[in-house]
């Protein structure tokens, strides 16, 4: 199971919030690329960089500290958070992104993503609030299931679906590991879990559920979770 640490960044800063709400966002660093570094110091092979402010405005917000994260660290990347054409895409992958994550504009022009997964690595991004889809940085809820919007994106060449479970999103209440399952059979993709994890008992549950990788976020940054033996357990070294 691969695990991806995230960064949120919010005006330049990392930060986390709970279950979606710009309100509640907490300062964790000032310099999200020593982050990134840490990440990288720990053991990971990926980090998770979501543009807040750029999933509410629909274009990029934190192009510096963007830059600076690519530049300090040698840690594959995947992006979400504003990215609604092509050529944001072609910026980001000539900056040296990795892989770009498409949510909102999954549900609204699912025809565009599947174009932009024939050309490009492009992870869709479901969130979803009681099951049903949640866009525009979680502010509104559309009434299309989260399995019927995995099912559309079965076979275009979309990499991954990383589910969220937004009303778990930085509770560290536990994973949805139903939701996750429902996904990744409506897909038949490899299904990345967002969410609510707390400590090495849900990494233990993920893998035990044959879950493809989770996202880390507050667990890390308060301190519930391990990351170095969650490493280890999800490469099979514990």
């Amino acid at each position: 199971m691969t695990i991806l640490p995230a960064i949120d960044l919010k005006d330049g800063k990392a930060v986390r919030l709970s279950k979606g709400l710009m309100e509640t966002a907490k300062i964790y660093s000032s310099e999200p690329w020593q982050v990134a570094r840490h990440f990288e110091e720990l053991g990971s092979e990926w980090v998770h960089l979501v543009d807040l402010n750029g999933a509410f405005a629909g274009e990029p917000k934190n192009l510096d500290q963007i830059r600076k994260i690519r530049e300090h660290t040698s840690l594959k990347l995947e992006l979400g958070g504003g990215i609604r054409d092509e050529e944001t895409i072609r910026m980001y992958l000539d900056l040296g992104i990795d892989r770009l994550i498409l949510g909102s504009v999954a549900v609204k022009d699912p025809d565009f993503v599947r174009e932009m997964a024939a050309k490009y690595p492009i992870v869709v991004g479901i969130d979803a609030i009681d099951g049903m889809v949640a866009v525009e940085g979680w502010a509104e809820t559309s009434d299309m299931p989260a399995t019927k919007l995995a099912r559309a994106f079965a076979d275009c060449g979309v990499q991954a679906i990383i589910c969220t479970d937004v009303g778990r999103d930085g509770m560290m209440s536990g994973i949805n590991i139903d939701f996750t399952l429902a996904v990744k059979e409506a897909s038949g993709l490899e299904t990345i879990a967002s969410g609510g994890l707390r400590d090495i008992r849900d990494i233990e549950a993920l893998i035990e559920a044959g879950i493809d990788g989770t996202i880390v976020g507050k667990a890390f940054y308060e301190g519930t979770l391990d990351l170095a033996e969650a490493f280890h357990l999800a490469r099979g070294e514990a």
